[in-house]
């Protein structure tokens, strides 16, 4: 790439070649790069006058240097600003000679039989002692050539240009694109370790879908703590399977795991509520074979009903013990069911403060008599059926009962 100097260095170095070029059509003509803005501004009385007078990004290669930054910001690549450079060429001379055509022509012939840059052109410049203050400049080792190209501006463009620009009386002139001017920063950037070698991995796009997520006990009965989770779906298997939920992963058993189903024991400290489960597929890559991010699912919701344990209770208050434990922040109710007459109470204490395992809800206006009791954490109820295979009322209601004197 090349430095802060290039644009300068690409006007000097055409200010030689037209120089060069001219010497031999016209004597005593003569190059030089200012603002055309009449004879007192410094243009040629016998000539040619090189002007920049319009710098435009270069489309093709503007955001090649794109990204410059890696994820911690820290530079991988220094940033380059691609531009082209638009010059006016405009000639003085005799006009009953037509000096001013004769330049013309021999610039346009040089400009199309020569129109590159070359490293030897522009060393050559930098050596040239009327430009020892372009001695820095780094523009002969740039990799893409500057190459010099004809606009075709209009009589219109043409009139604009000189009148709004240069408020002065118009000279035979033409317009030429230098393209492209390369210009790096000069930040340090941070050094990539060398590729020692390559290995390429061809895998098709199989992302799993989860389609439904239950009990093993029966898919219309609820999902407890410690219970056989059954997840459903597409395309479930991968290199390596785990299942997420809520943050933790599981790693079912191979014989456990199918395209179509996944079944893994919950955890007994999975909080209660409605949990998120996703299927997340690893992929072993490279040698030796190491694990990395794969296929994700889709997130299903998992709804994990709390377990009454035990059931404390008088007319004013209730003493429940729950499984799993509840966490901070959990909302918590009381549901109760008059067993003989139907009616129903609900009662709520605020958010929990702190993890729990046993809760206490004060009651009020409950009549004498016999009580379901159910507890609601975060929308998830407790179950009114017995949910061990091993009992013989197993899936009967068999929920905690009271009774209120």
């Amino acid at each position: 790439m090349s430095n802060f100097l290039a644009i300068a260095t690409v006007t000097a170095t055409l200010q030689r070649a037209v120089q060069d070029a001219v010497n031999a059509d016209v004597s005593g003509a003569k190059v030089t790069a200012v603002r055309p803005d009449g004879a007192a501004s410094g243009t040629p009385a016998t000539g040619v006058n090189i002007f920049l007078y319009q710098v435009m990004p270069n489309g093709a290669l503007r955001n090649t240097d794109l990204p410059s930054r890696d994820a911690d910001g820290a530079l991988v690549r220094r940033p380059r600003a691609a531009l082209n450079l638009h010059y006016l060429l405009s000639f003085y001379g005799d006009e009953g000679r037509l000096e001013p055509q004769r330049l013309l022509g021999g610039v346009t012939r040089t400009l199309n039989s020569r129109p590159t840059l070359t490293r030897t052109m522009i060393r050559d410049t930098l050596n040239d002692a009327a430009f020892a203050f372009l001695a820095g400049s780094d523009l002969a080792e740039e990799n893409e050539a500057v190459r010099f190209i004809p606009l075709g501006l209009s009589l219109e463009e043409l009139s604009k240009l000189w009148s709004v620009f240069f408020q002065t009386p118009y000279v035979l002139s033409i317009a030429y694109q230098a393209s492209v001017v390369l210009i790096e920063g000069v930040e340090r950037t941070r050094a990539a370790l060398p590729v020692r070698e390559r290995s390429i991995t061809v895998l098709p796009f199989r992302s799993p879908v989860i389609e439904k997520v239950f009990s093993d006990l029966g898919e219309n009965l609820p999902i407890l703590a410690g219970s056989i989770l059954v997840v459903r779906g597409r395309q479930l298997r991968g290199d390596v399977t785990r299942l997420s939920i809520s943050g933790s992963e599981l790693t079912p058993q191979p014989q456990d795991m199918t395209d179509e189903e996944i079944r893994v024991a919950l955890p007994a400290n999975l909080r209660a509520g409605i949990n998120g489960v996703q299927v997340v597929q690893k992929l072993m890559l490279g040698a030796p074979p190491a694990e990395h991010r794969g296929f994700e699912s889709n997130v299903a919701a998992l709804v994990l009903a709390p377990k009454i344990t035990n059931v404390a209770a008088s007319a004013s208050s209730f003493t429940i013990d729950v499984q799993p434990q509840l966490r901070s922040s959990q909302r918590v109710a009381l549901l109760l069911n008059n067993v003989t007459t139907g009616a129903s109470y609900s009662f709520s204490i605020a958010p929990l403060v702190a993890d729990a395992v046993q809760v206490t809800f004060p009651v009020s206006g409950l009549d004498p008599g016999q009580y379901f009791v159910r507890v609601q954490v975060d929308g998830a109820e407790s179950s009114l059926l017995d949910l061990n295979p091993a009992s013989p009322t197993f899936k009967q209601l068999i929920a905690p009962q009271v009774t209120i004197p």
